[in-house]
């Protein structure tokens, strides 16, 4: 990203990402899908991933890695440093599981990513166990800006410290595969992160981090999310998915 000016007042104010009304978005579950294209198990978790997209209970991202692309295709979207953030999910929970397809659930728990039953169940398990944790995300356009507002820790929460991130993301990508175990295979992908940025650390008091739209136009993707996370791979406590992402010829 260009040249990013951190300027910290009584929160942080940073610079903006795309152009949408006011909105407040409700305390949302993430899920993350950990999949690559050289994976022969990985399409029918792309697909199911493709349907959490749509609900509004639900903030699904995937993030492509890297360790398969030695099966003789070369992923066109992995990231090394997706594959190293589901090794640090697997050093937190104390498993040492990674695998494909893996979705991770709100920052705490997994599940094999084509099992729908058990990651509706994972959902709903810590759903609960975050309630009291868990913190709206505001956002709103302002002229060439998104601004990005966290509010305070509710009195008691057992979290009250994280990190905000940005999440670069791919709404929607189709990919025709030509070599490895999916060769021949046209498979489409549904919020596909492209890159992740820290943009500030939330201490349990207000927050706010503003994005300018001339510095977001320098990375790939049509729409970024934010998420407010405990640790290097924790517990996941707001969540916020903001679209119609602003080209320079948009």
């Amino acid at each position: 990203m260009r040249q990013m000016l951190l300027n910290v007042v009584a929160a942080a104010a940073l610079a903006a990402c795309g152009a949408m009304p006011a909105a407040a978005q409700s305390p949302i579950a993430v899920v993350e899908l950990y999949t690559s294209q050289g994976c022969s198990s990985c399409p029918p978790a792309d697909a199911y991933l493709g349907t959490l997209a749509g609900r509004t209970d639900v903030l699904a991202l995937t993030l492509p890695v890297d360790y398969w692309d030695y099966l003789g295709w070369k992923d066109t979207f992995a990231n090394h440093a997706f594959s190293e953030r589901q090794r640090d999910y697997a050093r937190a929970r104390g498993d040492g599981q990674v695998y494909t397809p893996q979705i991770v659930i709100n920052g705490i728990a997994h599940a094999v990513g084509s099992h729908s039953s058990a990651v509706e169940s994972q959902i709903e398990a810590t759903n609960a166990t975050l309630a009291a944790s868990r913190l709206t995300i505001e956002t709103r356009s302002e002229g060439d800006k998104l601004v990005v507002e966290v509010g305070t820790a509710a009195p008691g929460a057992p979290i009250s410290a994280a990190t905000l991130w940005l999440a670069y993301v791919t709404r929607s990508a189709d990919v025709s595969i030509r070599g490895g175990e999916n060769g021949g295979q046209k498979i489409s992908y549904t919020n596909v992160v492209r890159k992740l940025v820290a943009l500030g650390e939330w201490t349990g008091q207000p927050l706010t981090v503003s994005l300018s739209k001339a510095e977001m136009m320098a990375e790939e993707g049509d729409a970024c999310a934010v998420l407010l996370q405990a640790g290097k791979a924790g517990p996941i406590i707001g969540a916020s998915l903001v679209e119609d992402y602003m080209h320079p010829n948009g």
